[in-house]
């Protein structure tokens, strides 16, 4: 058998129940960077954001209905995870209390505003 040729993860989708106010809490909020915003149809656009140097995006999928938000299970890397919490809340930011235990980095969560759930994670040194 050979092996497999994927030696990236370019996109992540999270659905989000409007794409413009996914855009301005992901670029406005958060800091992260547009990288696309293409029409697809009439009615549809493909869009990412990213934080600024980071190789994998985050596509935000325009959905309706009850089941727009969920963990998303995505979990992005930070110096100092106090540091980031104390800054989203700032911000506005709806974040859970920062965790620590033995053995694990320092993390918390966030929800953006359709409720999809993000985690922040210590980078481990």
């Amino acid at each position: 058998m050979r092996p497999t040729t994927i030696a990236d993860v370019r996109t992540i989708g999270i659905n989000v129940s409007s794409q413009d106010d996914a855009i301005a809490f992901f670029v406005d909020t958060l800091g992260f960077e547009k990288r696309l915003d293409a029409p697809m149809s009439p009615t549809t656009r493909w869009i990412e954001v990213a934080p600024r140097g980071a190789s994998t995006s985050i596509a935000l999928n325009a959905k309706d209905g009850p089941d727009v938000a969920g963990d998303t299970g995505i979990r992005f890397t930070v110096p100092n995870a106090e540091a980031e919490h104390a800054a989203m809340l700032e911000r506005g930011v709806k974040v859970g209390d920062v965790l620590r235990r033995d053995g694990v980095p320092p993390m918390y969560t966030f929800d953006d505003p359709d409720g999809n759930r993000f985690y922040v994670v210590e980078e481990v040194r």
